[in-house]
């Protein structure tokens, strides 16, 4: 029964690269069920709006959190996105480094 869900695929993808920052994003696409394409580009949201740091390590990227940056919504602009991973995952995100 797959409908609507209450996280977005950036919220997936984020939490996928949070959960395992030197992640490909191949897998972080099959995880998520979106395309190879589409995983790319909602990374590139993320990095373009501050909350990943990407850098090359090898042939692959490692992800960095920036926790402090707040949500994009009018709504939650008070809540950090550090604090929706933590509640999420478990994971105290305020390191940056979620490793």
């Amino acid at each position: 029964m797959q409908g609507w869900t209450f996280l977005t695929n950036h919220a997936h993808v984020l939490l996928c690269v949070v959960r395992d920052p030197e992640a490909r994003l191949r897998d972080v696409a099959d995880m998520v069920g979106i395309t190879e394409r589409a995983a790319q580009r909602i990374v590139a949201d993320l990095v373009e709006a501050g909350y990943l740091e990407r850098t090359r390590q090898g042939r692959g990227n490692r992800y960095r959190l920036h926790p402090d940056v707040p949500l994009r919504h009018p709504l939650d602009r008070d809540t950090a996105i550090g604090q929706l991973v933590t509640l999420l995952t478990g994971i105290d995100a305020r390191s940056g480094d979620v490793a």
